[in-house]
């Protein structure tokens, strides 16, 4: 075995040595000793907000994504200004030098999504609460209807673009053997099949592959899957030194898969395609060659 094959072979083992979450992902647990720790810990909900209105951790506050969006864009999904954006997040009590940790009702999509905005956007500490609904159950996690009061904050933006893609970069990947291109959708989504919702044409970006958001949670319990499991269903093999670039339809599920790779599989070099298929699609350049 020469030096470079030796080098991809323990880096792939150490990808996958051990389940352990990395520190952006946080179990019920470590959720209630961190609220010890830190008083002053800012929870977001990101649910719709008649979920949360029923029911959401005490203290929460409410962020459910499509505040965040455009309200009338040419193209789906598009988010606000960056500047409207921190103007929203820091009225709602939140400072990009606080503590936050993100959940949901435990689809994990959402939570995931507005982690990677908060990510992006340059929040110096930003933890995704991995509703396990067992695991939820049993730390007896307190929750109430009541709506929580907040004081507004300066929200202040950092862009991290490294973790984006935008269409020209999804344009430059196409044919690179280094960049893995990741579709999140379903399976028919990926294949051009069409249904009665479906606003978009039908394929998909040209070299991607398929690995739907869903098979990322195991059904019933919310557990993301192991490495090994990962492994196995996206039938190619990982390596530190390549970019892995997602996307989906409106960048939701593709903020899932970003955050179960750099979380859970420990990878550096992914991107999340915000504009995706939507963007891509409004933009002329669909192929499913």
């Amino acid at each position: 075995m020469n030096a470079t094959k030796l080098f991809r072979f323990l880096m792939i083992t150490i990808l996958f040595v051990s389940n352990a979450f990395a520190q952006d992902l946080i179990t019920a647990k470590e959720f209630i000793a961190l609220q010890k720790e830190k008083p002053n810990l800012v929870v977001v909900d990101a649910s719709k907000d008649k979920l949360y209105d029923q029911s959401h951790i005490e203290g929460a506050i409410n962020i459910p994504y499509v505040i965040l969006n455009e309200k009338d864009p040419k193209i789906d999904g598009s988010m606000l200004p960056l500047e409207e954006v921190a103007k929203i997040l820091g009225n709602k009590g939140i400072s990009n030098e606080d503590t936050i940790v993100v959940y949901d009702e435990g689809t994990q999509k959402y939570a995931t999504l507005v982690y990677w905005i908060f990510k992006y956007l340059g929040a110096k500490d930003v933890k995704v609460l991995h509703k396990e609904m067992n695991a939820f159950r049993d730390a007896r996690v307190k929750l109430t209807s009541e709506v929580s009061t907040v004081k507004a904050k300066t929200f202040t933006v950092n862009l991290v673009p490294e973790i984006n893609a935008d269409a020209a970069y999804v344009e430059s990947a196409i044919g690179n053997a280094n960049v893995v291109i990741i579709d999140a959708r379903t399976p028919d989504e990926f294949n051009g099949v069409r249904n009665e919702k479906s606003t978009y044409s039908n394929g998909h970006i040209k070299g991607a592959i398929n690995i739907p958001y869903e098979s990322l949670v195991k059904t019933g319990t919310n557990v993301f899957i192991s490495p090994d499991e990962f492994k196995k269903l996206a039938g190619i093999e990982l390596s530190p030194e390549k970019t892995y670039l997602l996307y989906c339809k409106t960048g939701i599920k593709g903020a899932t898969l970003y955050t179960y790779m750099t979380n859970v599989l420990g990878l550096k070099n992914v991107k999340n395609y915000k504009g995706a298929y939507a963007e891509w699609d409004y933009l002329g350049k669909l192929s499913m060659k």
